[in-house]
């Protein structure tokens, strides 16, 4: 008996995600589904909600729903999709299983598939005889081939099986199921198994078993990227830094140390090479949207209103002496914060970037703002680059120009998929260097042996880091969704996450 609930035009009502059940638990059903629709998701209430801001007219088709791990669950979950108008859940269950019981007060239309009235004998015959003439579909490991304690194993077998096999384990199996799980839907999109097990190692916390991480570093010796650290929630050795919805890589003052800004505020500074830490800022800032340094020692802050709020870090010095009665008036720093702090009050801020010689800042309509040191006082330069919000900014310092005039190559990303580049005082490229149909969540630019590379954080959770001299691609999916990125000054780059920070560096 199939189930559907209806919503959209018929132009409208082609198919966008398929999750056959029979097997799946929650988590692999919620991943299928996330990883065709584009989202993030860990589960249910993420996928629900996930689809909630996202009004694109939507089709979901859940066969074999009685035959789930755990199907009432699944069930809830369809039911609480298909209240949505933009989203058409069309689910297969037999008639008589708890789980159709489930869905009756949704109020669905039915179709009994017994009924001759559903069937085309002639497709059917033609559809039976090209099935028989087909090559086997790829059957799963049977179950008892893979040794959920054996990192080769999983990384090589069926991630479904996997992961079903998992949830309903109550043995951690030395870390490794803690990892696969928060790993989320990265094992079921690398199809690779080094890639598979650096995903797993970027998800490993320090009470795993030592060996776990031996083992996981040989198998990931293939992948885009080696793992240089990773900190998870519960990591005492280091301690983990907290939530990184914010990153800036310090530099001058702060040379050799990440910035990390949780969801209270709360600015931490770490060591760029392991993590450990190296102190916080002396006071919280109000919950940040994006974090920069400048040379200076200076740390600034975009909020959630849109405001620039900063403050020094432990490391500077304060003026003694003669050079304290000397001071009789703002650095040129000071002038550059004041003339973006006055632009902010007529447009205010969605995304902060800043270099030893620029500080950039973009809004909701699609506007980038750049300010210099050699002119701090000046009105800032605008482009208008996007078709909405402005999500994500980055900055490279490149060369100097005849006039002495520092130049600077400024990348931003958006609400609308698109990722510009743009000199200021120059004319903007034209069409955008990259986009998908997919909003950019995070932007990390770097200086690297082979080049400018530039690194994206995608609203799928997908990382692309790119080369320009060589024409590269790198990818990275961490599993849960990316909040931020930064480049050490050696070109590794850092992913945070709401509960993971991973930096990587490439091969």
């Amino acid at each position: 008996m199939a189930h559907g609930a209806r919503s959209g035009t018929p132009q409208e009502r082609r198919i966008h995600a398929v999750a056959p059940l029979q097997g799946l638990g929650v988590r692999g059903a919620v991943w299928t589904l996330a990883n065709q629709l584009g989202v993030v998701a860990r589960t249910p209430a993420e996928l629900t909600a996930a689809l909630a801001a996202d009004r694109r007219p939507i089709t979901i088709v859940l066969p074999d729903l009685q035959d789930a791990a755990d199907a009432l669950v699944l069930a809830d979950m369809a039911a609480a999709l298909s209240r949505f108008e933009h989203v058409r859940v069309i689910v297969e269950a037999t008639a008589s299983s708890l789980a159709a019981a489930r869905l009756e007060d949704q109020v669905p239309a039915v179709m009994n598939l017994d009924h001759d009235q559903w069937t085309d004998p002639e497709r059917l015959a033609a559809w039976q005889t090209a099935r028989n003439k087909s090559v086997p579909t790829r059957t799963p490991p049977a179950e008892h081939t893979v040794s959920l304690d054996d990192p080769e194993d999983v990384c090589a077998a069926d991630p479904i099986t996997v992961t079903a096999r998992y949830e309903s384990s109550n043995d951690e199996h030395g870390g490794l199921r803690t990892a696969w799980l928060r790993a989320g839907q990265s094992v079921l999109r690398e199809p690779r198994p080094p890639a598979r097990a650096l995903a797993v190692l970027s998800a490993l916390g320090d009470s795993a078993d030592p060996r776990l991480k031996q083992h996981l570093t040989v198998l990931a010796a293939d992948a885009d990227w080696s793992l240089v650290w990773n900190r998870v929630t519960g990591d005492v050795r280091p301690p983990w830094p907290g939530p990184a919805l914010a990153l800036a890589t310090g530099h001058e003052v702060l040379a050799g140390t990440v910035l990390a800004a949780d969801h209270q505020g709360v600015v931490r500074i770490i060591s760029a090479d392991s993590a450990r830490a190296s102190g916080r800022l002396p006071r919280p800032f109000a919950p940040i949207r994006a974090l920069a340094a400048l040379p200076d020692g200076t740390v600034l802050a975009l909020d959630i209103q849109g405001r620039l709020t900063w403050q020094h870090s432990p490391a500077v010095r304060k003026p003694s002496g003669i050079s304290a009665l000397l001071d009789d008036g703002p650095t040129p720093v000071q002038q550059l914060i004041d003339t973006m702090s006055n632009h902010l009050a007529q447009a205010p801020g969605r995304a902060l970037t800043a270099t030893s010689h620029l500080l950039a800042v973009a809004d909701d309509a699609g506007a980038v703002h750049a300010a210099t040191l050699h002119q701090p006082t000046d009105r800032p330069q605008t482009a208008t680059l996007h078709e909405g919000p402005v999500t994500a900014l980055a900055a490279l310092d490149l060369d100097v120009s005849e006039d002495g005039t520092p130049v600077s190559l400024l990348y931003s990303g958006g609400a609308d998929g698109h990722v510009h580049a743009w000199s200021p005082g120059r004319a903007a490229l034209a069409p955008p260097v990259m986009q998908r149909p997919i909003p950019v969540t995070a932007l990390a630019a770097m200086h690297t042996e082979d080049g400018p590379a530039l690194a994206v954080g995608w609203g799928d959770g997908l990382v692309e880091h790119h080369t320009w001299n060589r024409g590269t691609t790198r990818v990275y999916h961490p599993g849960p969704p990316v909040r931020s990125l930064t480049a050490t000054a050696n070109g590794d780059l850092v992913v945070g996450c709401d509960d993971m920070l991973v930096c990587l560096h490439p091969r």
